[in-house]
């Protein structure tokens, strides 16, 4: 039997509640890599007329996007309390991806806005890529990389549930790496960025990614956004 869910301190008891909501069933109702997805788009949403056209970042090995707020602390003459100003959040993100046959960590970010053609019309004194090669996009100083691109992140639970899903607007490369040294087991790209702001969405409303969320009404669903769920360990099996 699932224990109870407690939502105020009236009904609290540690031995018989998880708080807030319910986790017997954690590990289905968790967000976890294995069923998160990048896509790459244009540099606003607004841009997107359908989500079909987003394209996924395949062998990731690590992504992190934080936001940070500028807060000024302040005083005034005849107040022992502080106020505070606060000034825009600036996006960071940084990307870590497997060098592999294909499309490099830079070309896959701009695959969905950006042909093979466009990259080579750039300035050809300042190439991104060798020449009728343009899966290799290494050399930051080409204008190519003064374009924007977006960058979706979509959450699901291990029962198809959404967890929530941003767009990354208006994002710029800033730093790129790519390292090597004896004894490892594999060659990693790295960048970090800067972004407008990130603008949350709601993936779930479009038939283009219906595969990826079970928004139906059959197989084992969670029921709600609070962590309601099926007790499987009293459904009886055939």
């Amino acid at each position: 039997m699932a224990l109870n869910k407690v939502t105020s301190v009236s009904n609290w008891n540690p031995q018989d509640a998880c708080i807030e909501r319910l986790m017997d069933n954690a590990a289905y109702t968790s967000a976890h890599p294995d069923d998160t997805l990048v896509l790459v788009g244009p540099a606003r949403h607004s841009s997107v007329a359908d989500y079909s056209v987003l394209q996924p970042v395949g062998m990731l090995q690590q992504m992190q996007v934080s936001q940070q707020r500028p807060v000024q602390p302040l005083q005034a003459i005849g107040s022992g309390r502080n106020y505070f100003l606060a000034g825009k959040p600036m996006v960071n993100f940084s990307i870590g991806r497997l060098f592999a046959k294909g499309p490099n960590l830079h070309r896959a970010l701009y695959k969905n806005i950006m042909n093979n053609a466009t990259i080579e019309g750039f300035n050809p004194s300042e190439r991104a890529s060798a020449s009728n090669n343009p899966d290799s996009v290494f050399n930051m100083d080409s204008e190519m990389f003064l374009v924007p691109f977006g960058l979706v992140v979509a959450f699901r639970d291990k029962s198809g549930g959404s967890l929530g899903s941003f767009y990354i607007e208006s994002c710029m490369i800033s730093s790129y790496s790519i390292g090597v040294a004896a004894g490892q087991n594999m060659v990693m790209e790295n960048v970090n960025g800067s972004a407008d702001r990130i603008y949350p969405i709601n993936l779930t409303t479009s038939a283009a990614v219906a595969n990826f969320f079970n928004e139906g009404t059959t197989g084992n669903q969670v029921s709600g956004t609070d962590g309601e769920f099926t007790d499987f360990s009293t459904t009886s099996s055939s």
